[in-house]
């Protein structure tokens, strides 16, 4: 038998980390089985559905490299389909249509709250003879004795007794069919072998088991993946920060880095925490997903990221961190070569959003210093050293970090200085900033240009400091 597994998300609005973490989960079961992962949109909600939640959905996934086998399929193409199935399960006398008012069942309901009931329906249009000329719904006619027995592959085995579970609609009033006929015929049209999706869904699973039954179809295996809770402890939302994976492209995370974290999100296997795609595929298994909800914790993923940052190529590092130079209007043509700078970065950001701020004064004058640093380390005392730094470095010859290193704790040995003396005020002059790479591979990358003009502004930095000090005594 050939694996077979879907996501199947309803186009609403963006993919968020819930739904890509279900995704994932399937994926890796398909994967690791050599089986097909499936993509289906369920568009169904007319009035909410919308191409720009579908494309979200399909550049999310793209993003993740979560490559779907077959689909994307659409439900709004296969209307004539689900309306064959519902005929034949009205023809076998397996549905019927109900024409109960809003009214007789918001009564039926308040009269079943008020005796502490849980609210169903009571079966009023089961043996009726309704006309298809009048306004009606159909119904699934479920069974009214038996249970539904769940062998679910995390939550273990789930029992539902029939009398739980009433009469479902399996068609509206204007035509349209529900969610759980449409989900069962796809799922079973399309071969699914393992419905993997989240917890939310275990009510609808024996009602959807039961009209598979009716159909004399196959069967699937379930796994009800956990939610996701925020840290507080309520479900995930936008309230928790970010949760639209797109969102967290833009805030500078790797993909990879972001699968990592949603696999380890209620799975794991011993102690390791960094996983490659090829290592999430061999050690996957549903039997090891947790059974209680997980904690989206950002500082992890945040360390995650960095991780994944400091160790992955960096000309794929520089062609990611591209977009986010040009969001803040650099092109990094115009400077030192976006690898050398990355190289330079790596291990200090930990996100591209970060390693771009930190690169921004390679390829751009700053308008003003770090107030703190430039209060500390461009004093007057700084104008010495600063002055014979630029002296120094005027009349290099050999423009490589080991030549700029020895010119610069040459300088100090000469004043009599130590190294912090000279080379703070040279890295506030360059930088702009009390923290950067290391000085010679950042002067070397500067060019000498660069590098000999912010020395000049740094000291008329100085000079009108000096101006300043002397109109206030």
């Amino acid at each position: 038998m050939t694996i077979r597994t879907r996501f199947a998300p309803s186009p609403t609005g963006y993919l968020h980390v819930g739904g890509a973490r279900t995704a994932l989960y399937s994926w890796l079961f398909a994967r690791k089985h050599g089986g097909k992962f499936i993509l289906r949109i369920e568009d169904t909600d007319l009035t909410r559905s919308t191409a720009e939640s579908v494309n979200a959905i399909l550049e999310g996934m793209t993003w993740l490299g979560l490559e779907y086998d077959e689909g994307p399929f659409y439900q709004t193409d296969r209307f004539a389909r689900y309306d064959e199935v519902i005929r034949k399960l009205l023809d076998e006398g397996k549905a019927y249509r109900c024409s109960c008012s809003k009214e007789r069942l918001d009564k039926l309901r308040e009269e079943q709250m008020a005796r502490k009931e849980k609210p169903r329906y009571d079966g009023y249009c089961r043996n009726r003879d309704v006309s298809p000329d009048e306004p009606h719904v159909i119904r699934f006619r479920n069974p009214t004795e038996g249970e539904v027995i769940i062998d679910d592959l995390i939550r273990g085995r789930i029992i539902v007794s029939n009398r739980e579970l009433d009469d479902l609609i399996i068609r509206r009033s204007d035509g349209s069919p529900t969610y759980n006929l449409t989900v069962v015929v796809d799922d079973w049209d399309m071969g699914i072998t393992h419905v993997i999706r989240g917890d939310d869904h275990i009510n609808n699973t024996p009602r959807q088991i039961n009209i598979l039954k009716a159909l004399g179809a196959p069967i699937p295996k379930y796994a009800h993946v956990p939610m996701i809770l925020g840290e507080d402890g309520s479900r995930l939302s936008k309230r928790h920060g970010a949760t639209s994976v797109m969102e967290y492209r833009n805030m500078g995370y790797l993909p990879e880095a972001l699968l990592n974290y949603l696999v380890r999100l209620g799975w794991s296997h011993g102690e390791q925490e960094i996983f490659s795609v090829d290592e999430m595929i061999e050690y996957f298994e549903l039997e090891n997903v947790n059974r209680a909800p997980s904690t989206f914790n950002p500082e992890k993923l945040l360390w995650l990221n960095q991780q994944y940052i400091m160790k992955d190529d960096p000309a794929r590092i520089a062609h990611l961190l591209s977009p986010h130079m040009g969001e803040r209007d650099i092109d990094p043509a115009t400077g030192p070569d976006l690898v050398d700078v990355v190289k330079l970065l790596q291990e200090r950001a930990s996100t591209l959003v970060e390693m771009a701020e930190q690169a921004e004064f390679f390829y751009r004058d700053f308008e003003e210093y770090e107030p703190k640093a430039a209060k500390n380390h461009l004093r007057p005392v700084a104008r010495e050293p600063l002055e014979a730094l630029r002296e120094a470095l005027a009349q290099l010859k050999d423009w490589t970090p080991e030549a700029l290193q020895a010119t610069i704790s040459g300088v100090a040995e000469k004043l009599g200085l130590k190294m912090g003396k000279v080379g703070m005020p040279l890295r506030v002059a360059v930088s702009g900033k009390g923290a950067s790479p290391s000085l010679d591979a950042t002067l070397a990358l500067l060019g000498r240009e660069k590098t000999l003009a912010r020395i000049d502004r740094a000291l008329k930095y100085i000079e009108q400091r000096e101006a300043d000090a002397a109109r206030t005594t």
